[in-house]
């Protein structure tokens, strides 16, 4: 009996014998992986090959997978590959290395469509309702926080309160102011435009003064602050939190809350209506300015046609809606911040995330108080 394995190849015509002989187990796994090689370019250049196993004296599961690749490397370009000679005490073996990996993988049936859009539409519901959660969660933390201010009036961090205050606000005017100049000058052209065709040229005056005082100058001021300083507090505060500097402050036993999100929301909703009110005044200087030289009306005339028009619940429609819309873009802003994990890709999409439900609320905002005001005659 061998004591080294060995492996015999006699080509035979086309047909290529293989006879193993001796031990092929995992202790002399070298000498089996060198074999295996040596008849590799026999194997490939025969049309069919035939092993014999009576002269094998010992078998393990190495064995019999190297075997087995050399049976599979005939068979992968479509030659016939035999066992013979297979002792009644391996057979068992051979057949369980035979079976691996040939398992084919079954093939799926074709989603349902119908299915799918129902599945979509479940996860789109729970993930709002997880959205709602964290959005009141966040509600009531800043409930809690303010109580807290109105019992211990020198808790308020009126430091941090008065740089984000600088920060959302003074910086934010020159943007707000020119972005705002621009709408009105392009709705009062568009009315010039169009109203010049029926010889209404005046009430062109109206509609800048209406849309700007009511909906469009608030709406435009808050897009622009979600935008600017939504995105800003969620990544200050996901990059907190990355930084694990969040969870330090709890554990120094201050609250988060109040110390970083309370003072960015207050500011928010103080700045908003001011902001809302400059901007309101730039465009309808913008408005004026275009009446001046593009419609031909004079500057006495726009503003004497604008006391007709307009009046102070217009403007006190669009003021109410600022403070509301500050806070929600400043709830969104901080429970995003909030959900990042520890990777620039969480911080990156959640910021995306914080903009685009700012926007999307303050739309939906905007149009419940136009319902809310409509139906109490403002």
């Amino acid at each position: 009996m061998n004591s080294e394995p060995l492996l015999l190849a006699t080509p035979s015509g086309d047909v290529l014998k293989l006879r193993p002989e001796g031990p092929w187990t995992a202790a002399n796994v070298s000498a089996l992986e060198t074999l295996s090689r040596s008849v590799g370019a026999d194997v490939d250049r025969s049309s069919a090959v035939t092993l014999d196993m009576s002269g094998v004296s010992a078998l393990d599961t190495l064995g019999a997978w190297v075997l087995e690749k050399l049976s599979r490397r005939a068979a992968s370009s479509g030659r016939s590959a035999e066992f013979v000679g297979v002792a009644d005490h391996f057979s068992g073996l051979m057949d369980e290395v035979r079976q691996v990996n040939r398992h084919t993988p079954a093939v799926a049936a074709a989603p349902n469509p119908v299915l799918l859009r129902l599945g979509d539409l479940g996860k789109s519901t729970v993930g709002a309702r997880e959205d709602v959660t964290i959005f009141l969660q966040m509600l009531g933390a800043l409930l809690i926080a303010v109580i807290g201010v109105l019992r211990r009036p020198r808790s308020l961090r009126l430091t941090s309160l008065v740089y984000q205050l600088y920060r959302i606000g003074w910086q934010a005017i020159p943007i707000v102011v020119l972005i705002t100049f621009l709408i009105g000058a392009i709705i009062a052209q568009q009315g010039f435009f169009h109203f010049r065709r029926f010889g209404a040229d005046s009430y062109t005056v109206d509609m800048v003064g209406i849309l700007v005082l009511r909906e469009l100058g608030v709406l435009i001021v808050a897009i622009m602050v979600a935008g600017r300083s939504g995105s800003a507090y969620t990544a200050e505060l996901g990059s907190m939190k990355m930084r694990e500097e969040i969870d330090a402050l709890s554990t120094m036993g201050l609250d988060p809350v109040h110390v970083l999100i309370l003072p960015r929301v207050a500011a928010l909703v103080i700045a908003l209506p001011i902001l809302a009110f400059i901007g309101a005044v730039a465009a309808l200087y913008g408005g004026g300015l275009v009446a001046q030289f593009y419609g031909g009306m004079a500057p006495a005339i726009y503003v004497a046609r604008l006391h007709e028009a307009i009046s102070v619940t217009h403007f006190e429609v669009g003021i109410l809606k600022a403070p509301f819309m500050a806070l929600v873009i400043g709830i969104v802003a901080c429970s995003e911040g909030l959900r990042v994990k520890g990777s620039a890709e969480s911080l990156g999409r959640q910021t995306t995330t914080s903009v685009v439900k700012s926007i999307f609320l303050v739309i939906v905002l905007d149009g419940l108080f136009a319902i809310f005001f409509a139906s109490i005659g403002m």
